[in-house]
């Protein structure tokens, strides 16, 4: 079972999981341009920003408690940039000291979720200008726009980028374009109006976009249970768009 929890923390979502009861082999993570800290049974898990669909058996069998992070949000937190973790899942040990860890571990024995805000609190910057483009790209801006806004030349939007998504900016739009027309699907819109609506030129380009992110097709998609953690079914809360 599946849920999302209000973390309090522009930007960040709490969700927690647990066993379904039905034996699963494992379940496809679809990219999203986010990052997570997930805390499982034998400690703390760093799952990075994906470019295409990844395979986890991560909730086939135990109880999680994370954080999600906005694209741009997660590489202060973390202390590293998110090209360090692009397609990547990692322990926590591997970019904090011990010491931190075994902190967080302990505080989250009595109330994982407590600790777990409590530890993201302050520790990110709700407006970051990375933040605040990601969610302009979100609602569909184009790249270029942002980035005339931003007053950035190419190479260092493209430099930026790299450090705060975990790649370039044009991979990031079309991963959260991928989103808004998987959202919409599910929603019950209709393929070719997804397609025209969320900036594909047909409704085989939006075909073989999906494909290429998730492996599958749009209608398996929809057809598939959206409520999975690892699934990160629901798009981010799109917060703010302020590029100033």
């Amino acid at each position: 079972m599946y849920r999302e929890l209000p973390s309090g923390i522009l930007g960040v979502t709490l969700w927690r999981s647990g066993p379904s009861g039905a034996r699963v082999g494992g379940t496809h993570v679809l990219p999203d341009g986010c990052m997570d800290l997930i805390r499982h049974a034998d400690g703390f898990l760093v799952a990075g920003p994906d470019t295409t669909s990844q395979f986890s058996d991560l909730v086939a069998d135990r109880p999680l408690t994370a954080v999600r992070f906005e694209p741009g949000l997660g590489p202060r937190f973390f202390g590293v940039d998110a090209s360090e973790l692009t397609d990547r899942r990692v322990p926590l040990d591997d970019l904090w000291p011990s010491r931190r860890v075994r902190l967080l571990a302990v505080r989250a024995e009595d109330d994982p979720v407590a600790a777990l805000v409590d530890a993201v609190r302050g520790a990110v910057d709700e407006h970051d200008p990375m933040a605040d483009l990601a969610r302009a790209l979100a609602a569909g801006a184009a790249v270029t726009e942002v980035a005339a806004t931003l007053g950035w030349s190419d190479r260092t939007l493209r430099r930026r980028s790299a450090r705060a998504y975990g790649y370039g900016p044009k991979t990031l739009s079309r991963v959260l374009r991928f989103r808004r027309a998987v959202a919409r699907a599910r929603a019950g819109d209709d393929f070719a109006r997804v397609a025209a609506d969320c900036g594909y030129s047909d409704q085989a380009h939006l075909a073989r976009e999906v494909r290429a992110l998730s492996g599958v097709t749009l209608g398996e998609l929809v057809r598939s249970h959206p409520g999975s953690a690892a699934n990160r079914s629901r798009l981010w809360p799109s917060g703010s768009i302020a590029l100033a």
